[in-house]
């Protein structure tokens, strides 16, 4: 008899699985949702799928009435540009600095320290200080996320850096490479699939950190929306947002996965299903 370890499911098996939590808890919904409305068809705490439906119309498919914009396209659009320029930009400085300090001690022990202090701080407890610093546009909410996420990818992508078996640096120079060929040719073949990884694992405080700052200070945008209509108590336009930018992330993990298989696949090992 097999061992449960060793049983993996395949297939349309596989795809069931994964289906029936999420059935599951979309029926508990259902359920709890028709229970609160028998008893008060006001209820406005579990709305119906319904009402979502008809919320999501509007919100999706006709144009605001004082802007002349469909609300959940400009609010995505606000959203992902913010987000797309924040995490670009903490990519960009994470390569930069994690394969200065995980390959050069001289840099390592300059800014390593310094690194080290600023991920511990709070992103959020500085959000005051970007919008005095920063005022209350586009910028202080783009530099929230490059805050929010750099330290943290570059203390990992230094160790991952550092961590390069020795002999292939020994061998490099053995060969006449330079330290900048070094760091090219050896360092950031292998630098960049993690850096991509450590993406995909900051995708969730960068929206943590978006929909903050959208919420606080701002006029378009999907954490705006959620909540301006918060007052309302208008959860069946609160739940489909949420549900959105759930998507939203899902997709954008998905499509950081694909590009680093399709780009490094030497870096991701197949394994048996």
């Amino acid at each position: 008899m097999p061992r449960l370890m060793n049983i993996r499911p395949r297939g349309g098996g596989r795809i069931l699985l994964g289906l029936v939590p999420i059935l599951a808890l979309l029926l508990l919904y259902a359920v709890a949702s028709q229970a609160r409305h028998t008893l008060n068809p006001n209820d406005k705490i579990l709305p119906t799928f319904a009402a979502m439906a008809a919320q999501v119309n509007i919100m999706a498919l006709h144009p605001d009435p004082q802007t002349g914009q469909i609300a959940l396209v400009a609010d995505t659009a606000a959203s992902l540009r913010r987000m797309g320029i924040g995490i670009g930009l903490a990519a960009i400085t994470t390569l930069v600095l994690g394969l200065g300090i995980g390959l050069l001690p001289l840099v390592r022990a300059g800014l390593g320290p310094l690194v080290a202090a600023i991920a511990v701080i709070p992103p959020i407890a500085v959000l005051p200080i970007l919008f005095i610093v920063f005022g209350l546009g586009e910028t202080s909410k783009i530099v929230l996320i490059f805050v929010g996420l750099t330290p943290f990818m570059v203390r990992d992508l230094s160790a991952h850096v550092a961590a390069i078996p020795e002999e292939q640096l020994v061998k490099a120079q053995t060969l006449g490479a330079s330290t900048w060929v070094v760091a090219v040719r050896v360092a950031l073949p292998q630098a960049l699939p993690r850096l991509i990884e450590s993406l995909r694992f900051s995708l969730g405080p960068a929206w943590v950190f978006l929909i903050s700052a959208e919420a606080i200070a701002s006029d378009v945008g999907l954490g705006y929306r959620i909540f301006l209509v918060r007052r309302y108590l208008a959860m069946d336009v609160i739940i489909p947002y949420v549900v959105w930018i759930s998507l939203l992330a899902v997709a954008l993990d998905w499509a950081l996965a694909t590009l680093s298989r399709g780009l490094f696949p030497w870096a991701h090992p197949k394994r048996l299903r």
